[in-house]
């Protein structure tokens, strides 16, 4: 390596995300014997005489730090802005980290998880302004906006940028500008540049946080976080990405709570049926489930085919207002 030049290493690191109980859930590892420190992605480095490609690698350190094997695996980005591992000033080498998402269900048996000191969190202790299926968060307009809006008085770009993530700036007081839910990386860029949450601290941006906005995780990791969740709720549009978290057996009930839990939005439950529907993404199986505490429901499988029937068989959801 030449004289001068930083050594870099190569991380990979991954959102595991599963739904259960009509809550979106991230696997956060290595909590093993960590009693205050934040969560953390599962990720270890990229060994090139190991690991054949990036892939294996992640599959890999996925195994070893929380004993599952996930199936669907998709690549997000590269993150390597200087900082991200809080080691500035000191020798070590700059670590670039190529994020992944990956869709799992969580196993009945989660000794293998327990174990590994791994265990899945739900995704808004993270994001709390993301989750909307109650109407606006409140944290919005009692914690976010009042300060954003002192952070970007005067500054038209910031005011540009709070009116298109969260409706505030010269718009604070209006309550029912559109909610974008594929946003969820602008809103976080947002937050972090302007010192509201503790990642900001940590990284020397600010000398204190004001507020205290979501849990905060190691390195970058909810960066790569937010960009998983809004990759996964546009993927939603476009592709039947929602069936790797499902059971191979469901109602419409459970399927349009699932979609609800990731997109953070209710939807009107008649025009999704009717989605679903016109989409024939979904059969009927014939059977009838009696767990869902009322009337049986009609149970439904996911029509593996629509794959190759059309190029972009996804749900263009329909916000209920």
């Amino acid at each position: 390596m030449p004289v001068g030049l930083t050594p870099i290493e190569i991380g990979l690191t991954t959102a595991i995300v599963a739904v259960t109980n009509e809550e979106p859930q991230v696997l956060v590892a290595g909590e093993s014997g960590r009693k205050d420190g934040p969560a953390g992605l599962p990720s270890g480095a990229f060994d090139p005489l190991s690991h054949r490609t990036f892939e294996i690698g992640l599959r890999e350190w996925v195994a070893a730090q929380t004993a599952l094997d996930v199936v669907y695996v998709e690549q997000l980005y590269t993150f390597g802005d200087r900082g991200r591992h809080a080691r500035i000033g000191d020798t070590d080498p700059h670590v670039v980290s190529v994020g992944y998402l990956a869709l799992t269900r969580v196993p009945e048996n989660v000794s293998g998880l327990q174990a590994a000191g791994a265990r899945f969190r739900p995704w808004y202790h993270f994001f709390p302004w993301e989750d909307w299926r109650e109407g606006r968060p409140p944290i919005i307009d009692d914690a976010i906006l009042p300060s954003l809006t002192k952070w970007a008085r005067g500054a038209a770009g910031r005011n540009e940028r709070l009116r298109l993530c969260f409706g505030g700036g010269d718009a604070a007081s209006d309550k029912h500008t559109n909610w974008d839910e594929e946003k969820v990386l602008e809103r976080y860029e947002l937050l972090y540049e302007a010192g509201l949450i503790e990642e900001a601290q940590r990284d020397g941006r600010v000398a204190a946080v004001r507020g205290h906005l979501g849990l905060s995780m190691r390195f970058d990791h909810r960066r790569i976080l937010a960009t998983a969740i809004a990759r996964l709720r546009g993927k939603l549009k476009y592709r039947p990405v929602v069936f790797e978290l499902m059971p191979a057996e469901f109602t419409l009930t459970e399927l349009q709570h699932t979609v609800e839990a990731i997109s953070g939005r209710h939807l009107h439950k008649q025009n999704f049926r009717r989605l679903v529907e016109s989409t024939e993404l979904v059969e009927p199986t014939g059977e009838m489930s009696t767990t869902t505490g009322g009337r049986p429901a009609a149970l439904f499988r996911f029509r593996r085919e629509v794959m190759q029937e059309r190029h972009a068989p996804g749900l263009r959801l329909g916000v209920r207002r």
